[in-house]
């Protein structure tokens, strides 16, 4: 297993931690807020989804953005909004996630730069690797995916061992 693997293989594990923590919950439960902040699990999968399919499919292979008007409606990203679902949105995560491996793997290296976004918290002008990219986007999934599991044991107790026994049938 090569570097890129690697990497690809702890950005599929923290994902799996988000998944669990919305196994067997319904629309409703997934757009509960049970904690002090304004978190859901389905806005976590909504936002991750959308992160991630803007960091490997728009930033670094340059494809079209899908959802232009974002920084428009920053409020909506964690937000579910009506007609959208929990399944929608973990289906959206999965398609993500192939592309990000099929983006990845079509790199000639991680060393590969490109321009971070613009953005207030971005410095003008800065590049990073698509290394950093993959590496971000692990934190960002785990930052998320701990989130989830403090939402997810607010709404009915679940745990993340306990949810994975159930993912694994047990």
């Amino acid at each position: 297993m090569d570097e890129r693997d690697l990497l690809l293989e702890f950005l599929a594990s923290q994902r799996d931690g988000v998944r669990r923590a919305a196994l067997g919950l319904s629309d409703q439960q997934a757009t509960a807020r049970p904690t002090a902040g304004q978190l859901s699990i389905g806005g976590l999968v909504k936002h991750l989804a959308r992160t991630e399919r803007g960091w490997f499919s728009v930033i670094l292979a340059g494809r079209p953005d899908p959802a232009p008007d974002r920084a428009q409606h920053w409020d909506e990203e964690f937000t579910v909004l009506p007609g959208e679902t929990l399944a929608g949105h973990l289906a959206a995560y999965e398609e993500v996630a192939r592309e990000t491996a099929e983006v990845v793997r079509a790199l000639p290296d991680l060393e590969l730069m490109v321009p971070l976004p613009e953005a207030p918290w971005f410095p003008p002008g800065a590049k990073v690797s698509a290394r950093w990219i993959l590496l971000h986007m692990i934190e960002e999934t785990a930052r998320h995916a701990g989130h989830a599991d403090i939402v997810r044991e607010s709404l009915d107790g679940a745990t993340a061992l306990d949810l994975s026994a159930a993912a694994q049938g047990g």
